[in-house]
């Protein structure tokens, strides 16, 4: 699992650095500059919980079962959170109006807090010191 999370960290960074770059030398000509600063917001916590997948993938102090929790709740949390960002920023863009699903951004943030809670819980039943 271990393993897995670490590869999903570093999938999650490498996609935000491109989503990064593409925002600052792509998109600046397409969409304004406050769509522009809610797709960075997407990319910023997209790139945060990369950072929590390679923390939580090379530590011990969370057991495998909270990890999977996490992993889940990461992944489906950075899809609805971020991708929605990403599509509410570049709706412009689209021939799809994804405002019809914004309603799954603060679901998403919610599971991202989730999964942070998870590993709260599980650092703190940790026995080890």
């Amino acid at each position: 699992m271990n393993k897995k999370i670490l590869i999903a960290g570093s999938i999650l960074g490498i996609l935000g650095i491109i989503l990064g770059a593409f925002a600052a030398h792509g998109l600046e000509k397409m969409i304004d500059a406050d769509a522009i600063k809610s797709f960075e917001t997407g990319v910023r916590y997209q790139l945060y919980h990369a950072f929590l997948f390679l923390i939580l993938g090379g530590t011990s102090f969370v057991r495998l079962k909270s990890k999977k929790t996490i992993f889940y709740l990461v992944i489906i949390g950075v899809i609805f959170f971020s991708g929605s960002i990403y599509g509410l920023a570049t709706n412009e863009l689209s021939s799809f109006d994804f405002k019809r699903i914004a309603m799954i951004t603060p679901i998403g943030g919610l599971l991202l807090i989730l999964a942070w809670i998870v590993m709260l819980i599980g650092i703190i039943r940790n026995k080890a010191d």
